[in-house]
C-alpha cells in the first residue's frame, strides 16, 4: 500500500521534525552544561583552556555553580563566598613551596584564589562539599600568567602552570 502526501503536507511535516530534533540539541546541551562530568576541574588541560583563552575564559568549574560558572550560565566568581581563613591557609601554603616563592621574587603577583569545590555523595545518600583544594592565581605584568595548585590536605603545591606571552611586533 502507498501512502501518498501532498508535498506541502510533507515538508511541513519535515520541518517540524527538523525543529524538533534541534530544540532537543540546545536542551540536550544544556543539561549536560550544568549536570555534566567535572572530574576535569583538576586536571593541566583545564587550566591550559582557561590560559589559552585569557585568564576567565573556557568552562572550568572554580565557582562551584556549574560547568558553565554558575546557575543557568551566570558567570563569575560571586556565587561563592571564600573566607579570609581559607585565603590565608591557601596562600600558606603556596608561599611556603620554593617554585612559587621564586614566582614572586621574579615579579609576580597574586590576583586571585579559586577553591576547586568537590561534592561526594557517600554511600548512605549524604552529600557532602569541599573545598580541600585551590588555585592560586599570579600575574606578572601582561606578560605572565601562573596557576597555582595547591592541596590543602596534603599541604602541598601540586602543580604550577606558566603561560608567558611574548608580542612581536612586525611593519
Amino acid at each position: 500500500m502507498v501512502i501518498k502526501i501532498e508535498r506541502k503536507k510533507a515538508l511541513i511535516l519535515l520541518t517540524a521534525v527538523a525543529v524538533a530534533a534541534v530544540m532537543g540539541g540546545i536542551i540536550l546541551n544544556a543539561y549536560s552544561a550544568s549536570n555534566g562530568d567535572q572530574s576535569s576541574n583538576d586536571s593541566a588541560e583545564c587550566i591550559d583552556r582557561r590560559m589559552m583563552g585569557g585568564m576567565m575564559a573556557g568552562t572550568c568549574n572554580w565557582t562551584g555553580g556549574g560547568q558553565r560558572g554558575g546557575p543557568r550560565g551566570h558567570g563569575g566568581y560571586g556565587f561563592i563566598e571564600v573566607s579570609e581563613e581559607y585565603k590565608e591557609n591557601v596562600l600558606t601554603v603556596a608561599k611556603n613551596d620554593s617554585d612559587v616563592q621564586a614566582l614572586l621574587d621574579d615579579g609576580y603577583n597574586i590576583t586571585g584564589v579559586r577553591p576547586i569545590i568537590k561534592t561526594v555523595v557517600e554511600a548512605d545518600g549524604s552529600v557532602v562539599t569541599k573545598a580541600t583544594s585551590a588555585v592560586v592565581m599570579l600575574e606578572k605584568d601582561t606578560t605572565g600568567y601562573a596557576s597555582v595548585w595547591v592541596d590543602l590536605e596534603q599541604g602541598k603545591v601540586t602543580e604550577i602552570v606558566i603561560l608567558t606571552r611574548t608580542v612581536i611586533e612586525k611593519s
